[in-house]
């Protein structure tokens, strides 16, 4: 399996194709169903699968949080995903997924892994209503395989905000308001926690907003604002501010989207940016090859917030009270 992750800047190349390679994991049988779900993550996001190792127990870790291991020198959690999400399933987790997203490493426990599986965004849909509440939406896109098995992509940005402090009151200290009624932000994001916290950093920042929960409905949403404006001479600018998307999205990605975006001179003068826990050079640079005009990495709501000050035209941040 390692061979199969090493060549990641290969795998670059299926940015603006609307493609993702997507490793398959099994976390065991569920008791309560009887069944063995295949789940999936982004190839980008793995950084190795191994043995699970030695795991160091720690105090006052979120139950799911079976310790901490010692990768090249650095200390990293480890997250049983199965007790996570709730599965009632007693095998051994024997192999570890050590992922690297949003500046973080952790190791995820599963009962195994599969292969790596390529396909096309367009055939990730959104999950189910009932599947999302079911599963606390920690699902955020489902496919079929040719076998029949469906895949569920795994929101591990959630699982990363719940076993850290990532998306405690904190961060949202330094993020300083605008007061810009006039100003509407249009973004984008698969995941859950991501958008509510877009949803806090905006309120904070004082500036309205509209949300999509992926490329294909931001892109539909769009289309409806450009119509509209075309027919009052106006254009879709003076109601779209700026476009904030993630990448990894079902139907349609961020790439396909900013694309689209920058392809169409209705939506000339909106800036787009990419928001996103894929936080490696190579992916912002894939960014700028399809037309973004600046990366922000997710969960830092002061930077995010300074970074749409800047491109929404205001030249220098209000001095924040205390």
């Amino acid at each position: 399996m390692s061979e199969l992750l090493k060549n990641i800047d290969a795998r670059t190349k299926l940015a603006g194709t609307n493609k993702l390679e997507i490793l398959l994991f099994f976390l065991g049988v569920d008791h309560r169903t009887g069944r063995r779900e295949t789940y999936g993550i982004n190839v980008f996001k793995v950084r190795e699968v191994m043995r699970t190792p030695i795991i160091t127990a720690a105090p006052e870790m979120p139950s799911s949080v079976e310790g901490m291991v010692s990768l090249r020198g650095a200390l990293v959690p480890v997250i049983d995903l199965a007790k996570y999400s709730g599965l009632s399933a007693e095998t051994p987790r024997e192999i570890m997924i050590v992922t690297e997203y949003n500046g973080h490493t952790q190791g995820f426990l599963v009962e195994g892994v599969d292969t790596i599986l390529r396909l096309d965004w367009s055939k990730m849909r959104v999950p189910p209503e009932m599947l999302t509440a079911q599963t606390g939406g920690l699902v955020t896109a489902v496919t079929e395989l040719e076998d029949g098995r469906l895949v569920m992509m795994m929101d591990v940005e959630k699982v990363l905000s719940e076993t850290t402090s990532i998306d405690s009151e904190a961060m949202f200290r330094g993020v300083i308001p605008l007061d810009r009624p006039d100003v509407t932000v249009f973004y984008c994001d698969d995941s859950s926690v991501a958008r509510k916290q877009i949803e806090r950093t905006l309120a904070f920042m004082g500036v309205k907003s509209v949300s999509a929960v992926n490329g294909r409905q931001m892109w539909e949403e769009m289309e409806k604002i450009a119509s509209y404006t075309q027919s009052i001479g106006q254009p879709a600018s003076s109601i779209i501010s700026l476009v904030l998307t993630d990448i990894e999205m079902p139907e349609m990605d961020g790439y396909i989207l900013t694309k689209k975006i920058k392809s169409d001179p209705r939506f000339n003068g909106v800036p787009v940016i990419m928001h996103s826990s894929l936080s490696g050079m190579s992916n912002q640079k894939l960014g700028s090859s399809v037309g973004v005009d600046e990366y922000v990495p997710k969960f830092e709501p002061q930077r995010l917030s300074e970074t749409l000050a800047r491109r929404l035209g205001v030249d220098k941040l209000p001095v924040k009270a205390e």
